[in-house]
């Protein structure tokens, strides 16, 4: 990893797939500002989720002939596989799971993780966004990892739809969650200009506040949810969305179900394969799948109402990471603090 204390200028103009070129690798750079206390901003932890880049470039040729209202530190990520084009290399761990906490920690991309948060803690991070796009149709939200007041008014910021998660570990957001208020952006798919221009809004609010408000956001003002579990397809069964023959044929429009409330008896796919079936990873880190799930006539369907998030049709990021996730409402009266 490099770090730099000063912005290379070519960046101001540079694609995210040249970052390999002109940086050489996963960098951190550290940017003075009136404020001291950086607010830290992670991009391209994901080499296909540019979003967070182009949006840290407008912010970088807004301030290229002023101060920053605040030192910023922002660490540019996978560029190797931004290069491709890809969410990781063949061989490369994923980058958003190998940071403080992650477990079976050993790889070099784990001491670098650890690298970045121990040059935050140092510096006294003000706040830290991780900036993130997704594959299916999802609404623009934020995620925090912990339900604190400071965490949910910086979340806010970006959007009213919040989710909060505790699991999958080893991500930017958990690790700074630590030492400051701390929040992942989802920000819709990549190349989209709306994405771009609300990530960038988002970072130039955050650099403008002198504090984040410790008192209790309004109920109102926000729609909380809370990640219960994580799915994922057996590795042993196939799947698709268009071809016949496999174990599994999703809804080719499965993604369209994102954030909408399900209920019992929805239909998510089918098969003929008497073993089908879904797999749903909770908190604990058990498998609850057949307690939302159930083949039956042919047909996989839902045995509760729930409410998905970050269904995708990309079979690669299937196979890599999951096919989406289960929330469920969380009161936030109940569970803020």
């Amino acid at each position: 990893m490099r770090i730099l204390n000063d912005l290379p200028q070519c960046l101001l103009t540079a694609d995210a797939a040249e970052l390999q070129d002109l940086l050489g690798g996963p960098t951190l750079i550290h940017l003075t500002g009136r404020r001291e206390e950086p607010l830290f901003v992670s991009v391209l932890l994901h080499g296909n989720e540019d979003t967070g880049f182009y949006a840290i470039r407008e912010i970088m040729n807004k301030y290229a002939d002023q101060e920053l209202p605040r030192s910023l530190s922002l660490f540019i990520g996978n560029v190797a596989a931004a290069c491709e084009g890809m969410r990781r290399l063949e061989g490369q761990p994923d980058y958003n799971r190998v940071w403080p906490g992650a477990p079976n920690a050993g790889l070099p991309e784990h001491a670098m993780m650890q690298q970045v948060v121990d040059e935050m803690r140092e510096r006294k991070v003000f706040a830290a966004i991780d900036i993130h796009n997704n594959t299916g149709i999802n609404p623009h939200y934020a995620c925090v990892n912990s339900t604190g007041n400071a965490f949910l008014h910086l979340a806010r910021l970006f959007s009213r739809t919040v989710v909060y998660f505790t699991r999958p570990q080893g991500v930017a957001s958990m690790a700074m969650a630590h030492l400051c208020p701390s929040v992942t952006v989802e920000s819709g798919k990549p190349g989209l200009p709306h994405g771009v221009e609300h990530a960038a809004a988002f970072v130039d609010a955050a650099l403008h506040l002198s504090e984040l408000p410790e008192h209790p956001i309004a109920s109102q003002d926000v729609d909380l949810f809370h990640t219960i579990a994580i799915i994922k397809v057996p590795e042993e069964l196939s799947f698709g969305f268009n071809e016949t023959g496999c174990d599994i044929l999703f809804q080719d429009d499965l993604d369209h179900l994102n954030f909408m409330e399900l209920p019992v008896g929805s239909v998510l796919g089918y098969s003929r394969h008497a073993a089908a079936r879904l797999q749903a990873w909770d908190e604990r880190g058990r498998d609850i799948g057949d307690q939302y799930f159930k083949l039956e006539d042919g047909e996989l369907r839902t045995l509760k109402p729930l409410m998905p998030s970050m269904f995708t049709l990309n079979e690669t990021i299937i196979r890599q990471d999951c096919l989406g996730y289960l929330m469920e409402r969380y009161p936030l009266e109940q569970h803020t603090g």
